[in-house]
């Protein structure tokens, strides 16, 4: 069974055979491969499916006519292709796509990037960007010049039983000796250390004499924005690995709790969670651009944490993208800090920051980029306690999966969403997108709607939110279709002749104003209402 992921991308037959060849489309996708961590195209699956049709025959010329054509079309771009032949019995084509050592695009000057499992487009400035992040070696891989046993023991002893204890990964490589693992991760070759091994496992000194090693600030304001307190961690003694365990550890404020009301209890809550800050820390850690000198800091303020790191993104990541988009800067760094379970497990560390945060009943993260930065903000406080009892009871009885937790945790924080406002928020386009994070909440009676299209307004069943006695202000946003319909024409029977922002103003503000016109024209088309008059002069009476 074949699934599309960052590395994988299925195709069907017919985009290199006959007539309906799309081999422009083809020479895209191998350019976004070449351009990102390399990868495989399995052509002769078709959409929708995870294997080859049963008995499908790959035609022997294909593979020499697809050699060719990669070859006229993209510059910089390595492709093998080879017959597979899957468990069905069907054959599909492997195209594998080595990483470019230099930038890659098609044969008309066009460069794309393989971001989570899309292929974008890379224009303007960004492909200046694109060259200067694309070292024909990854900076990981470099040479170091350190000799292989001039590792601190300790770390390797830690690291090596850390691997042992992991349940993420294979036992041949558990049954590997220490060297053996230096070389499978990728922190020595041949007699000398590369930087990443330097970076994890090097001494003191070795470390602070590549001048990129990560250097973290905690620091402490008031309410007045004044310094109050600092920790530091910048003699370079502690690898990005134990940078974490350090920093949560040596911060009081990490530990620091407070009660919510809970009916006739009071509940004792962290002030951060503690899967939340370290999830931040270590994208701190594995996604920075280790190029590039800069400490991270931890700015701790009265009502929230910022976590800042230096530099951008990775080229196709954006704050509105990050729960879907996922890019590794560093695939060696991310590799150690999974297989160690320090970190989720490929484009999920974000989604874990939003299911944990929402599900306490805490605003959702808000990301930033600047021109050399990097900030995610959450809040220390609970907005509304009683969403955290809402979203357990929810779980406790109907297991709903991540995504469903982050849509209901993000509707039962407000009055409703419409569907363009719930996938601005999800980071969503709409459509079939919006329902895959919608789920089950609807099958369920969870949440509620009310309209159509991107129109549809999403909202927290009323029982739910009385139940868990979350009081939310009084307004019409929930109204009932039909029982709006009564309200204008009540409005209209007393003020005929009314335009639409009058009929607002008197029915209420709360109604949103694209909900209010939907319902009049629902009403005209009844022939209940009449429209005279265009756009911004039309007036509105009873038949």
């Amino acid at each position: 069974m074949f699934l599309e992921d960052q590395h994988t991308d299925l195709k069907s037959l017919r985009t290199v055979t006959g007539k309906s060849a799309d081999w422009e489309s083809l020479a895209k996708d191998c350019v976004c491969f070449a351009n990102g961590a390399g990868g495989r195209l399995l052509i002769g699956i078709e959409d929708g499916q995870t294997l080859p049709p049963a008995g499908q025959v790959v035609p022997p010329e294909v593979l020499d006519r697809l050699r060719k054509r990669m070859g006229e079309l993209t510059v910089n771009v390595q492709a093998l292709p080879s017959v597979q032949r899957a468990v069905n019995g069907g054959e599909f084509i492997e195209l594998v796509i080595d990483r470019s050592p230099s930038v890659a695009s098609t044969k008309d000057g066009r460069y794309f990037l393989r971001v989570g499992d899309t292929c974008q487009p890379v224009l303007g400035d960004d492909v200046l960007r694109l060259a200067n992040e694309r070292p024909g070696r990854p900076w990981e891989a470099m040479d170091s010049g350190v000799p292989r046993g001039a590792v601190d023991a300790d770390k390797r002893a830690a690291f090596v039983q850390g691997i042992a204890a992991s349940d993420r990964v294979k036992e041949s490589v558990k049954e590997k000796g220490a060297d053996a693992l230096l070389t499978h991760y990728g922190l020595a070759n041949g007699a000398t250390l590369t930087r990443l091994g330097v970076l994890l496992l090097g001494t003191t000194a070795d470390r602070r004499a590549l001048g990129t090693a990560p250097l973290v600030q905690a620091i402490k304001y008031d309410e007045q924005g004044q310094k109050i307190n600092k920790w530091v961690w910048d003699d370079c003694e502690l690898s990005p690995v134990e940078l974490v365990d350090a920093v949560w550890r040596e911060v009081p404020d990490f530990r620091e709790s407070y009660e919510v009301a809970e009916g006739l209890y009071r509940r004792s809550v962290p002030a951060y969670d503690e899967k939340v800050v370290r999830e931040l820390l270590v994208n701190a850690l594995v996604h920075r651009p280790y190029t590039q000198q800069g400490d991270i800091y931890l700015n701790l303020h009265p009502d929230r944490l910022e976590v800042v790191n230096p530099g951008r993104l990775p080229l196709g990541v954006t704050p509105r993208n990050m729960l879907h988009a996922s890019r590794r800067r560093n695939e060696g760094l991310a590799r150690v800090f999974h297989d160690l379970g320090l970190m989720e497990r490929e484009g999920s560390g974000f989604d874990l920051i939003y299911d944990r945060l929402l599900s306490q009943g805490r605003p959702a993260p808000v990301p930033e980029e600047g021109s050399d930065w990097v900030k995610v903000t959450i809040q220390r406080r609970i907005a509304k306690p009683e969403v955290m009892r809402l979203l357990t009871e929810a779980d406790a009885r109907y297991q709903l999966t991540q995504r469903e937790r982050i849509t209901l945790g993000v509707l039962a924080q407000t009055e409703g969403m419409t569907a363009r406002e719930l996938g601005a928020v999800l980071e969503s386009d709409g459509g079939d997108d919006l329902s895959v994070w919608l789920g089950r909440l609807s099958t369920l009676a969870l949440i509620q709607s009310a309209g159509r299209t991107q129109g549809t307004r999403y909202f927290v069943a009323p029982a739910l939110l009385w139940d868990a006695k979350l009081v939310l202000p009084t307004t019409l946003l929930r109204i009932e279709p039909h029982r709006l319909l009564e309200l204008i024409r009540e409005d209209l029977r007393r003020y005929p002749g009314s335009k639409i922002g009058e009929i607002s103003s008197r029915i209420g503000p709360e109604v949103n104003r694209s909900q209010l016109k939907r319902a009049l024209t629902e009403l005209v088309a009844l022939s209940v209402v009449v429209m005279e008059g265009s756009r911004n002069g039309a007036h509105y009476r009873l038949l």
